[in-house]
């Protein structure tokens, strides 16, 4: 059932769509006008194949030029029985991921740093080949070798051997470089968590402050962010949150509570903490041109193509949906927490999804379709952006949609 309030979601059985004013936009753009508008009920249905799919819970926020859409279904915590709303909190993966390359283009920008350079001129000594440059780790162009893929062979005695460790930087670089590269510099599109950890390493020596730090002062602050936290090493999520549930490698083996822990072997490429409705805001200000120049937000969307309906540019995707219209934004799968935070080119709908499951095809599979029902309204065919969705990500062997999504 669909239930459309004013100022406060209705919950109707164990699932709820909501819509709420607030505050709107001061004008319209001819490319948000032109979007249909958002299916609710379909989204409903994207989410109830999540649950079917395996998910404990599942849920969406749209803020779409100045209205807030919302849906959820299931649990956010098994234990409880709690009920998943888009008021909890969660892990967001690799949307860290855009965090971490808006930090850099701002660096950029300032003169700080050249993209083209190579990365040895920074960080003398890190890496072997000194032709990869800062724009390929950002565009995932390097040929560095995903050291994720070695930890997570297994998915829940990986996760468990790795859940309250704390990792340096360099460890992690030195995890992939026991690996030859999968490619050389620049020569093609493998998507690498080890790229974003020397980016955060970047960070850090061109700022001589913590990731954290840089997150707080450039994104955080300034869009008034106030669920978001980068929190590494604490195992803990302060506040309202989904728990996370990851899916063992066997069928049928209980789901494994992952919310806790260190996040400490992503870091830079995966352990911010956030909310729909700050995701949402953030994704609308980077496409908005709110974070950076219009020129550096060029180069951040110079896409490299990764199959017939999504590039990559600088920590940033690029999904062609069915109905014509693209979107940027991120995808998010770590221990626990399957993410879809996206934007219009305009900045003007955003819509972020989320499921408390991973190390599942089937839910990550539905989530997917949450764009179609967002973007493209009726006309949306989620099964269809499902299937190319998963079929266009690497899978490890332990399930996770190229790692940390």
């Amino acid at each position: 059932m669909v239930s459309r309030t004013v100022g406060a979601a209705a919950v109707v059985g164990a699932m709820a769509l909501s819509l709420a004013a607030v505050p709107a936009h001061a004008s319209t753009t001819r490319a948000t006008a032109a979007l249909p508008a958002p299916d609710m009920t379909g989204l409903g249905t994207v989410l109830r194949a999540a649950i079917s799919g395996g998910a404990p819970g599942a849920m969406a926020r749209i803020d779409d030029n100045g209205k807030v859409l919302t849906a959820y279904r299931g649990v956010a915590d098994r234990g409880t029985g709690r009920i998943m709303t888009t008021a909890n909190r969660f892990r967001v993966g690799s949307i860290t991921k855009t965090f971490t390359a808006v930090v850099l283009l701002q660096l950029a920008d300032a003169g700080k740093l050249n993209l083209d350079a190579s990365v040895g001129t920074y960080l003398p000594g890190l890496l072997p080949d000194q032709r990869i440059t800062v724009r390929q780790l950002l565009s995932h162009r390097s040929g560095l070798y995903d050291y994720t893929e070695d930890l997570f062979a297994q998915s829940v005695s990986g996760f468990e051997a790795v859940r309250n460790k704390v990792f340096t930087y360099r460890q992690l670089v030195a995890l992939s470089l026991k690996k030859p590269p999968t490619n050389a510099p620049g020569a093609a599109y493998a998507y690498s968590n080890t790229n974003f950890v020397v980016a955060g390493l970047l960070v850090e020596k061109l700022t001589r402050h913590t990731v954290a730090q840089e997150y707080t002062a450039r994104i955080i602050k300034p869009l008034k962010l106030t669920a978001t936290d980068y929190v590494h090493p604490r195992t803990a999520i302060a506040g309202q949150h989904a728990r996370g549930y990851l899916t063992p490698d066997t069928v049928g083996g209980r789901l494994v509570d992952a919310t806790r822990q260190t996040l400490s072997w992503a870091q830079s490429a995966g352990a911010i903490i956030s909310s729909p409705k700050d995701l949402n805001t953030f994704y609308s200000a980077l496409a908005g041109g709110r974070l950076m120049s219009a020129a550096w937000l060029t180069q951040m969307k110079k896409w490299t193509k990764v199959n017939a309906t999504q590039g990559y540019g600088l920590g940033l995707r690029r999904n062609d949906l069915s109905c014509g219209i693209s979107v940027y934004g991120h995808t998010g799968a770590v221990q626990g927490y399957y993410t879809f935070a996206f934007t219009s080119t305009d900045g003007r709908r955003s819509l972020t999804a989320l499921a408390n499951a991973s190390n599942n095809g089937k839910v990550y599979n539905a989530l997917a379709g949450t764009l179609e029902k967002a973007f493209c309204g009726k006309a949306g065919k989620a099964g269809k952006a499902g299937k190319a969705a998963v079929k266009a990500s690497r899978v490890s062997r332990a399930g996770e949609v190229s790692g940390l999504g």
